[in-house]
């Protein structure tokens, strides 16, 4: 996987957290194409707006001091969790392309059970429907997928939880992030 060059800014805490003892700023962030989540310490004086895209990648930051590491699910706050949603649907959408490309390539992950099975609303008989509508033709948009498969729940939202549901829970099986 490529390195993250910008993400968004889902929390700014200008005096660190609250329980620790340290007094640094913090900003908790989402990598824009890795979805990685990520702890990063603004420059002195600078303040950092929620949803403001930075840029962390290797040259200068203006920005961005350093990148702290990995943000752990357990240190998110409940805004920067609500922020997060909004941002998954928008990239979700953003990225439309590749999500169907998800639904048109995924394989089985062994006999029993299949990567689409592991979405939200999406069972057997769903991934069933899919993999005989897509053997047919390929899917070219969520839309495209809904009037091909009857009852089908809405793929960009089951797509927008299991992201969701990826970042903030321990899963057996990451399917959209590291």
């Amino acid at each position: 996987m490529s390195k993250e060059e910008t993400a968004i800014i889902l929390e700014y805490l200008p005096n660190g957290y609250p329980l620790e003892r340290k007094m640094m700023p913090i900003a908790q962030a989402i990598g824009k194409t890795n979805l990685t989540l990520l702890e990063l310490v603004p420059r002195r004086e600078v303040t950092m707006d929620i949803d403001e895209e930075v840029y962390i990648g290797e040259g200068k930051r203006d920005k961005v001091y350093y990148i702290l590491g990995r943000l752990k699910r357990e240190k998110l706050t409940e805004a920067a969790k609500n922020q997060l949603q909004e941002v998954i649907a928008r990239t979700v959408k953003e990225q439309e392309e590749k999500f169907v490309k998800f639904f048109n390539e995924s394989p089985a992950i062994n006999k029993r059970l299949h990567q689409i099975e592991l979405l939200p609303g999406l069972g057997k008989k769903h991934t069933k429907e899919i993999l005989n509508q897509r053997e047919e033709k390929e899917f070219e948009s969520f839309k495209d997928m809904k009037e091909r498969v009857q009852n089908l729940p809405d793929p960009e939202k089951a797509i927008e939880k299991r992201i969701f549901q990826e970042l903030t829970n321990i899963e057996r099986y990451n399917l959209f992030t590291q």
